[in-house]
């Protein structure tokens, strides 16, 4: 079983903007004010190409696929919430929060992997719990420890408790529950994704510790972390707000570990912290500054690996 890879699924957007389904409740996102939708999308394509170049360069496989502007998928750039590939073939498809974040769910990405060689042995729908208002996004919601068959997961209106249970069933993973908040105008209010607060690595774990409010759920998810020998890298509330959790690891040319992050989450981190990540390999960032003020999302929710075996 392996924690990383080297094959991205990344979808180019046709139509970014901020999404008004989604900001109900991921409070990071916001309108920039004096830009036309137009800017808005070619800013966010010109910062998504430039991501995909650095990944290219460094030997990760890229497979892009291009949106489409019919259905309107604003959010179609975070293919990871709705979509996880399995070492076993496996392929799941999520119930999603936003009703138009629904329709960014697409057989023919499912074709071309095929195409591309890749085995799909067996498609795990969960999607029907959208019919009961329960929703689990992806990889956004659940952070798979592969190795040691842990599924993390910090519940939220995204993350349903009774489903998150389900889907560890099905996986024969163990569940670590908790909640996570953020401060939004003196309040505590809960986060809408789990890997905005923390990125799990081979031997390493970036988390907000301080996002966790329950001391007993904050000692549960480091004592788990710990006894799987990962090196914890702490981060600040503040840190969080500049999407330093939402980082992936991936494997580039002859295997070369890369951690892979935004020009604003690496500026947020201190000099102690990069030296701690570089430990565990070659830090990548690329701006996407637009794409988090409106998307409310970062470079680890832009890229959904591909685990499934080749054909």
């Amino acid at each position: 079983m392996n924690q990383t890879t080297n094959t991205i699924l990344m979808v180019r957007p046709v139509s970014f903007r901020m999404n008004e389904q989604t900001a109900i409740n991921n409070y990071y996102q916001k309108v920039i004010d004096g830009l036309s939708p137009e800017t808005v999308n070619e800013r966010a394509q010109e910062e998504f190409d430039a991501f995909v170049h650095k990944l290219k360069m460094v030997g990760v496989n890229v497979i892009v696929v291009h949106d489409t502007k019919i259905p309107d998928t604003p959010d179609s750039i975070f293919p990871n919430n709705w979509i996880s590939f399995h070492e076993n073939g496996d392929v799941v498809l999520y119930p999603m929060f936003a009703v138009n974040r629904r329709a960014e769910r697409r057989e023919d990405i499912l074709d071309l992997l095929e195409e591309k060689g890749f085995l799909i042995e067996n498609v795990v729908d969960y999607t029907d719990a959208e019919d009961e208002e329960l929703y689990l996004e992806g990889t956004g919601s659940l952070l798979l420890d592969r190795v040691h068959g842990k599924a993390y997961c910090a519940l939220s209106p995204r993350a349903d408790e009774e489903l998150l249970i389900e889907f560890c069933e099905d996986f024969d993973l163990g569940p670590v529950i908790f909640n996570a908040y953020q401060t939004i105008d003196d309040d505590r209010r809960l986060l809408y994704h789990t890997n905005v607060m923390m990125c799990l690595g081979e031997n390493f774990a970036v988390i907000c510790p301080d996002s966790i409010d329950d001391k007993q759920e904050r000692n549960n998810v480091l004592d788990n972390l710990k006894k799987d020998g990962k090196e914890i890298i702490s981060i600040t509330e503040d840190q969080m707000n500049n999407f330093a959790g939402n980082m992936l690891q991936v494997r580039g040319s002859e295997g070369k570990s890369y951690i892979v992050m935004s020009a604003a989450a690496y500026k947020s981190l201190r000099k102690d912290q990069i030296e701690a990540l570089q430990k565990h390999g070659t830090i990548l960032s690329s701006s996407l500054d637009t794409i988090e003020a409106c998307g409310g999302g970062s470079a680890r929710c832009m890229m959904a690996e591909v685990f499934l075996p080749k054909a």
